[in-house]
């Protein structure tokens, strides 16, 4: 009775995590300093252990950096204004849809040069 579908994860590594956002290891240690909302646990090993929201908020400081050129002082603002309004969820959400989309058009045109390459 196996439906083929994998179980929803809930926890990531910084490798699973960078992989996912398309980020340097660095970048999210460097923003880990820089927003205190992003705080994953580390486990036995001391390992970073993010949760799924966290991967949310990371994609959402992502959109509000490189997407809506924010400053990172800026991007924090915006976050505390969300947060206050109930909103992150939501923004965090979009943020993520617009990163997946963008990720999946630069997948595409790299398939697009290498199909064109062929001929």
């Amino acid at each position: 009775m196996a439906s083929g579908a994998e179980p929803v994860r809930e926890f990531f590594s910084i490798g699973d995590v960078c992989e996912l956002t398309d980020l340097k290891p660095h970048v999210l240690r460097y923003w880990e300093s820089q927003f205190r909302f992003l705080s994953p646990s580390k486990n036995r090993s001391g390992n970073r252990v993010y949760t799924r929201r966290e991967v949310e908020l990371v994609m959402l400081v992502k959109h509000l950096l490189y997407t809506e050129k924010y400053t990172i002082e800026g991007a924090k603002q915006k976050v505390d204004e969300q947060r206050k309004s109930g909103g992150v969820k939501p923004a965090a959400r979009q943020g993520l849809d617009t990163e997946t989309v963008v990720l999946l058009e630069k997948d595409l045109r790299e398939i697009l040069d290498i199909l064109e390459r062929k001929d």
